[in-house]
């Protein structure tokens, strides 16, 4: 029998394509399969529908990198089903802030099962403006209330524990119990160890699952916005005050298209067109991305809408995500958290990030506030304890590893666990520092490798303490270690993985391309994972 030799093929993305040399590789096969399948299969029409494997679309998500930029994650997805494109829209993979995955979130607006197209924190304005041109594109979403009646049954789903506390619909009531600084004396953050009694909510957690915060606007904010439009505070919303609204029920930041275009109905002439610009998503004075509903006020000085259609065109607040810190076996009852406070100047006005300085000041010891558990999306230890564990985690990065080894610790497991932690002065930035030295002398902890970014002449990360230990690193993995990334998607993450394959390439004698399919392979087998944001 001849067996019949494939002609070479062409690319079909051309070097000039803006994408880098994976992507075009992973393009090129997947239009080449696409149109080896028959020759009655095409892409896929604008406005079609699918699950994976269906219409050529073989479920990967090559634009699920949370470095990309939404124009090249939406590029990547072109001629997708129009589901595939909704997700490709999402900014970040399968974090959980939606309450889902990102494959579900995307279906069930797909679906017209879900008419929320703001869940997406991660992804902000870009992500909700393209999830409504893509409605806009299938012919609508859930809008009548008939129809969304009649749909409520195919929601998202949010999650199968039904019991309280176990999704963001269904949020439980659990005590503040204390917050203390873990940065010293002459650092640049402030970042706290926070402490949360869940007894009298009755709500467990397992290691690598996230607790949603709901928290409370800052109230002096919320004056200031009352201030700007001139309205009663005391003036009755939704069963309770516009001043009681704004602060516990009110996104702040950043201001939405449906303010702009209110504003745009009580103003005139240039004002009124630059209003109705910015809510087309467009940006006549290059500031739309600083402005939240405050700067978006004074930006259009002297409007007074009525408090009930002011509330109607801001988003409802939502939750936020951080990593559990504790493992329920170390310390029962109670959950910790690792939080940044962010503040900063923005136009000589000072900015605040909403749940992290609410934490950080506007919540006592002994206040109430609405949490609930997110369960982990491929993010936990190994189920043999025998199994070694890297994990990489600077800054506050470091919250679920100080939870993995305490679950180690009281789990006895032997299989070894190296800790790369950095920050930018070990004198004031060393988080958990007598915690991790007696994880050490206790046996959870092998291994402790330690980046200094600020310490030096030289800036050192620990992408850097990787390469520097590449010969043990290397060892580990091919003895089975699982990888375990944790902090800032945008570059952390990105250099730790470009550091890995090249620890991989030199120790294990392999070229770039197979050391990053060794890395794909561990991916893929579940030893390799990420929680980033």
């Amino acid at each position: 029998m001849t067996i019949q030799q494939p002609a070479p093929q062409t690319p079909l993305i051309p070097e000039s394509a803006p994408f880098n040399e994976d992507q075009r590789a992973w393009l090129n096969g997947f239009f080449a399969g696409l149109m080896s399948l028959d020759p009655g299969v095409g892409v896929a029409p604008a406005g079609a529908v699918s699950l994976p494997g269906e219409d050529g679309d073989d479920g990967e998500a090559p634009w699920h990198d949370p470095a990309m930029p939404i124009d090249e994650r939406m590029a990547l997805a072109e001629g997708r089903p129009l589901n595939r494109r909704m997700m490709a829209a999402m900014a970040q993979q399968d974090c959980g802030q939606c309450g889902s995955s990102c494959e579900e979130y995307s279906n069930a607006i797909a679906e017209q099962a879900e008419p929320r197209l703001n869940l997406c924190v991660p992804g902000g304005k870009a992500t909700a403006r393209m999830l409504k041109s893509l409605v806009e594109e299938m012919g609508g979403g859930v809008i009548d209330p008939e129809e969304q009646a009649v749909k409520d049954a195919a929601k998202m789903p949010k999650s199968t524990d039904q019991r309280p506390g176990r999704s963001r619909e269904n949020p439980v009531t659990a005590k503040f119990v204390m917050r203390a600084r873990l940065n010293g004396e002459g650092s640049e953050k402030i970042t706290n160890h926070i402490e949360i009694d869940l007894s009298e909510s009755e709500l467990d957690y397992e290691v690598g699952d996230s607790l949603g915060v709901y928290a409370a606007n800052d109230p002096a904010l919320v004056d200031a916005i009352i201030e700007a439009i001139g309205a009663p505070a005391d003036f009755p919303v939704l069963d309770s005050t516009f001043r009681d609204v704004l602060i516990n029920e009110s996104s702040l930041s950043p201001a939405p298209d449906e303010l702009f275009q209110l504003i745009s109905y009580l103003t005139g002439g240039e004002r009124r067109k630059k209003a109705q610009a910015l809510a087309k998503g467009e940006d006549p004075d290059g500031d739309a991305e600083m402005l939240d509903v405050l700067e978006a006020l004074q930006k259009f000085p002297g409007i007074h809408p009525d408090p009930e259609a002011f509330i109607e065109a801001l988003e409802p607040l939502q939750p936020r995500l951080y990593s559990i810190s504790s493992s329920p076996k170390a310390e029962p009852g109670k959950v910790s958290l690792t939080v940044d406070a962010v503040r900063y100047t923005l136009r000589d006005r000072k900015r605040e990030g909403l749940a992290s300085t609410y934490l950080d000041a506007r919540i006592a010891p002994g206040d109430t506030l609405k949490v609930y558990v997110q369960k982990a999306h491929g993010f936990a230890l190994p189920e043999d304890g025998a199994t070694p564990i890297i994990m990489v985690g600077p800054g506050t990065g470091i919250a679920p590893f100080r939870a993995f080894l305490q679950e180690r610790l009281a789990t006895k497991a032997d299989g070894g666990a190296w800790l790369f932690y950095g920050h930018q002065r070990s004198a004031c930035d060393f988080f958990y520092k007598d915690e991790l030295e007696g994880l050490q002398n206790a046996g959870a902890l092998s291994r402790l490798s330690l980046a200094w970014s600020r310490d030096g002449g030289e800036k050192v990360y620990v992408q850097n303490k990787m390469r520097e230990e590449g010969e043990e690193l290397y060892a580990w993995l091919e003895r089975g270690a699982h990888f375990y990334i944790c902090g800032d998607a945008q570059r952390m993450a990105k250099d730790v993985e470009a550091a890995l394959i090249d620890v991989i390439a030199e120790h294990g004698k392999r070229s770039p391309e197979d050391a990053k399919a060794y890395v794909e392979s561990l991916r893929a087998s579940g030893r390799y994972q990420t929680d980033v944001y």
